[in-house]
């Protein structure tokens, strides 16, 4: 049997970064048909969405702890 304590260890942050990843790279190869393109085009969304994303959850924790 497979012990579940260490999976729900895992902070659930943790299983946005490949849904992004892929969120990212369908994206962009909707809109490119070069891979340097599609890369480039997927590397720069991964980082406005990780960085949009994580600016949401300081300001969001800022207003909660005020609070």
């Amino acid at each position: 049997m497979i012990p579940l304590l260490p999976i729900a260890l895992i902070n659930t942050y943790w299983f946005a970064l490949p849904l992004i990843l892929a969120i990212s790279l369908v994206y962009a190869a909707s809109r490119h048909e070069e891979w340097p393109r599609i890369l480039r085009h997927a590397a720069r969304l991964f980082v406005m969405i990780t960085g949009i994303l994580v600016l949401a959850t300081a300001i969001l924790l800022a207003i909660n702890t005020q609070v």
